[in-house]
């Protein structure tokens, strides 16, 4: 018999978190006809193995395990798409979501007529509870730039507890990009019409168990998927983040030409030279971090990798360096001409390295 209700928990290393979050939620919906699958991407601390005890002595438990694959966003579609709840529910593993607002979250869905009901902590009674005043400025930052790309109201777009209809979900699943950490937002810009949305506040906990996710990848995925779902129909949303990473590239190219040619008054064409290969090899390191890291490389790999990226790269530095000398010989500011050689080369680059460097594996492939 299908549940009425299907919560989807997205895991990497919350072992400690499970056995509480499962006893608080079947305490919290009582009789309601209910599942739960996990979705956890390999954690090494044995998170999946003991999903899958609680599973082998409780029906409602499922273990979703993923090799190879992370990301909070994409996991929680493919938990979704492997349920057929009528209403499914997207909540973290860290016991800081308040489950006793579920029943309340569920009879809003069920007797109106709205398609999503988002747990809120800036709503009502809602609050970020004892969040560190960083974690607070980051949730009210972040809050304020998803704000800018809905076309609905909503005070906690960045909220991470929320519960859907599955009718809603399928209307618009094909148009998720899949990344980041903060489905909900993806979900709110990709409809094709405002979607119906209540709030329910709550009140965030601290998290005692475990080691918060919120680090520098976070912030780069979110970053991201803002991005692309500003430009992503105009550009491809790799590009996007390629030219991001050329972004810091070209800051630390004109700072090491000032250094060489404005400070240690060197020639240009040496210095210029100089920049580029340091920007170079920053790039090349970022983009296997962040732009390509589903294809990410390591150890020889990544060598060679960066062997390959110098020579693709090479003819687009050569226009670099001969356009910036050009326009330095036309007296342009040493600081436009090297901007402009540097920025000359970023399409080719995008698309060279894209087939050399971090090509897509063949069908069966094993990188």
């Amino acid at each position: 018999m299908t549940a009425e209700l299907t919560i989807v928990v997205p895991t990497y290393n919350e072992r400690e978190n499970i056995r509480p979050l499962f006893s608080a939620i079947a305490s919290a919906l009582g009789e309601t006809s209910w599942e739960i699958i996990f979705v956890d991407d390999d954690s090494p601390d044995g998170t999946a193995e003991l999903i899958k005890e609680i599973a082998a002595t409780d029906s409602r438990v499922r273990c979703i395990r993923r090799i190879g694959r992370r990301g909070l966003s994409s996991a929680c579609i493919e938990g979704i798409l492997a349920s057929t709840s009528p209403y499914i529910c997207i909540m973290d593993a860290d016991l800081q979501h308040d489950e006793k607002i579920l029943p309340v979250m569920l009879e809003t869905l069920v007797r109106g007529d709205k398609e999503i009901v988002v747990g809120s902590r800036y709503t009502g009674e809602g609050s970020t509870g004892t969040l560190s005043r960083h974690r607070v400025w980051v949730s009210r930052t972040a809050t304020r730039l998803g704000g800018l790309l809905l076309r609905v109201p909503i005070s906690d777009p960045m909220s991470g507890f929320f519960m859907l209809k599955r009718e809603f979900f399928e209307s618009v699943v094909y148009r998720l990009s899949g990344k980041g950490f903060k489905i909900l937002l993806d979900i709110l810009v990709s409809t094709s019409r405002p979607a119906e949305v209540a709030e329910v506040p709550y009140i965030m906990r601290q998290r005692d168990r475990g080691e918060s996710k919120l680090n520098a990848i976070v912030v780069w995925e979110f970053i991201s998927l803002f991005v692309e779902k500003l430009f992503g129909r105009i550009l491809p949303s790799r590009f996007i983040a390629f030219t991001l990473v050329g972004f810091s590239g070209l800051f630390l190219h004109l700072g090491i030409l000032w250094y060489m040619h404005r400070y240690l008054e060197q020639l240009f064409f040496p210095s210029q030279a100089m920049a580029t290969f340091v920007a170079m090899t920053s790039n090349y390191i970022l983009n296997n971090f962040f732009t390509y890291r589903d294809r990410r490389l390591h150890g020889a790999a990544f060598i060679k990798g960066l062997l390959s990226f110098y020579i693709a790269c090479s003819f687009g530095a050569l226009i670099n360096l001969a356009l910036a000398s050009l326009l330095f010989d036309f007296s342009f500011p040493w600081w436009l001409a090297g901007a402009i050689g540097a920025m000359a080369g970023a399409v080719w680059n995008y698309a060279v390295t894209a087939i050399i460097t971090w090509r897509e594996p063949e069908p069966g492939e094993i990188e």
